[in-house]
């Protein structure tokens, strides 16, 4: 990650977005887009390297042949097989997550380049997977336990005994809040969660303003 480290140091803030499943995190980044701000969707970019011709699809089928069919990765079926296996979720991540990385990195240097204040990092598990590092301010998307629930279990293929799994896999939701620069409530509708992602911006570009300022 030397490379994503090196691009920080420039003046461009990196965001990190985060939020446990079903807390409306793809929803806020979006609205971030909505704002004329540069995402970088990780679910979207694992998905591209899992279709047909994607950079994943070679080695994670060495990996996992079930999972492989018509020439692309099968989401359901790699889940299933790696769902509540432990080693075999790390063997999967050890191949993906570096090619999602400099995906990133490719990210970010375009968004530099077109002269964007402000970049968003859309990572699942940026706790979990001891991101932080790689941001400048950590944006955590949340809704009350219920709520995530609820949202949960609507989505096609979810049981609540998946949902346990999942959920077994990120810390808690407060202790994530509790570590977040800026908490973007989605429990109380599309507009309400859009005017505290203005405010978020507002405030970021604020600081970084009266910071360059101060070195003038």
């Amino acid at each position: 990650m030397a490379e994503l480290e090196m691009d920080q140091q420039l003046k461009m803030i990196v965001i990190g977005l985060t939020g446990s499943i079903a807390m409306g995190k793809s929803e806020t980044a979006r609205m971030f887009a909505r704002l004329g701000y540069p995402v970088f969707d990780a679910d979207q970019t694992v998905h591209r390297l899992y279709s047909k011709g994607g950079k994943a699809v070679k080695t994670v089928a060495r990996a996992f042949p079930e999972a492989l069919v018509n020439g692309a990765i099968n989401r359901e079926r790699l889940a299933s097989r790696v769902m509540g296996n432990p080693q075999a979720l790390k063997q999967l991540e050890a191949i993906v997550h570096p090619l999602v990385h400099r995906q990133e990195i490719t990210f970010l240097k375009a968004a530099r380049a077109d002269g964007h204040q402000l970049a968003v990092l859309d990572i699942p598990l940026m706790f979990e997977s001891g991101r932080l590092d790689d941001v400048d301010k950590v944006v955590v998307a949340s809704a009350p336990a219920e709520l995530q629930r609820a949202r949960a279990l609507e989505r096609s293929g979810m049981t609540p005994e998946r949902l346990h799994l999942l959920m077994g896999r990120q810390i808690p939701d407060k202790d994530k809040c509790s570590r977040a620069d800026f908490v973007i409530d989605t429990s109380r509708g599309l507009d309400d969660a859009f005017e505290q992602v203005r405010a978020v911006v507002d405030t970021l570009l604020w600081q970084a303003s009266t910071k360059e300022q101060s070195h003038a």
